[in-house]
């Protein structure tokens, strides 16, 4: 069965109603591929720059401790050993990288996965466009107000949209991104998702199943 639904304005009216291609919204909802693609862009944001010193890399005297015999302490010739406070570190982080890779195919099922958990749990809100004339954040949150209410946005924007993109920007629980940087982590993190339809056409224009395979 079709997946109808309601197109608002920014007031939050309902102006019409639209079906929504069921390979992207009507997908397997699959968690564990879904966690693998958010493991994987967590993952692939790490630097790894973190460092720390060696007992060969840390620059304390050479000087033996104290004399071998006759303290009655344990024999020591170095204050860079790790078990001293200031000497190095035994089995410490050293910079690496920590990047995953995955099929493409695999990252866009879990996108369709992750739009298709949303839609069942009306977290998708579609609008006819997003337009201001200029940037200004009250207006926005009271948009954003009418359409999901208190829950966090996550908005998506087809392209460059300077007044939309300011007005969002000042608004704690809203972020702006472009349709074509969809990704499993933002989708997931927000609690509702504003498409308008321009940037509904781009989501189905590349995770379309349909069209990849004619």
């Amino acid at each position: 069965m079709a997946i109808t639904l309601p197109v608002r304005d920014m007031t939050g009216r309902e102006v019409k109603q639209i079906e929504l291609p069921a390979d992207i919204f009507e997908a397997p909802i699959n968690s564990g591929l879904m966690h693998q693609a958010l493991v994987r862009q967590l993952s692939n944001a790490r630097l790894g720059t973190h460092s720390t010193k060696t007992r060969g890399e840390v620059h304390r005297t050479k000087q033996k401790w104290y004399r071998q015999k006759g303290t009655g302490r344990a024999r020591h010739g170095s204050r860079n050993a790790p078990i001293f406070v200031g000497g190095g570190i035994a089995h410490g982080p050293k910079p690496h990288k920590y990047i995953k890779n995955m099929p493409t195919k695999m990252r866009r099922a879990a996108l369709r996965s992750a739009l298709s958990a949303k839609l069942a749990e009306n977290e998708i809100v579609l609008v006819d466009r997003l337009e201001m004339a200029t940037p200004r954040t009250r207006d926005m949150a009271a948009a954003l107000q009418s359409l999901v209410g208190d829950r966090s946005a996550l908005v998506l924007l087809s392209g460059a949209n300077e007044n939309v993109e300011r007005s969002i920007s000042n608004l704690e629980n809203a972020r702006y991104l472009r349709a074509m940087y969809l990704n499993i982590r933002d989708l997931l993190k927000y609690d509702s998702v504003v498409v308008p339809l321009d940037a509904l056409e781009q989501i189905t224009g590349w995770l379309s199943v349909q069209k990849r395979s004619e």
